[in-house]
């Protein structure tokens, strides 16, 4: 049972263009390419989902997120990521808020799911 769960994983893996990583526990962790425009005021992590952690799948999602001038995001637009991650970093981006500004705008923010525990 337990060999066809792990190539059940691998073939999942191999499908998502993703790899396998040896930690057993996970995270996410953000991390920022570039320095947002605006500060974070609240910054929630994504859970890692529970099917990548049985999988000890990592990988990264990057989104772009529409910043209103009150500093809650209205818009998001996934980049790049595995569907397999992708869910968990939007639901945690929908509970950002940045500092207040005189205008809208586009910051960029990239989770990676590296089977680590955040510090």
């Amino acid at each position: 049972m337990k060999f066809r769960l792990g190539v059940i994983g691998l073939g999942l893996a191999i499908l998502l263009g993703e790899s396998l990583a040896l930690s057993p526990k996970g995270s996410a962790q953000e991390n920022s390419t570039k320095a947002p425009s605006r500060q974070v005021r609240v910054r929630a992590m994504p859970d890692y989902p529970s099917l990548a952690r049985q999988l000890k799948f990592t990988g990264k999602v990057k989104i772009e997120a529409t910043v209103t001038p009150e500093g809650r995001v209205t818009t998001i637009r996934v980049i790049g990521g595995s569907p397999l991650l992708v869910p968990s970093a939007i639901d945690a981006v929908k509970k950002w808020r940045f500092e207040a500004a005189s205008k809208e705008t586009t910051e960029i923010v990239e989770f990676e799911f590296n089977g680590q525990i955040a510090k």
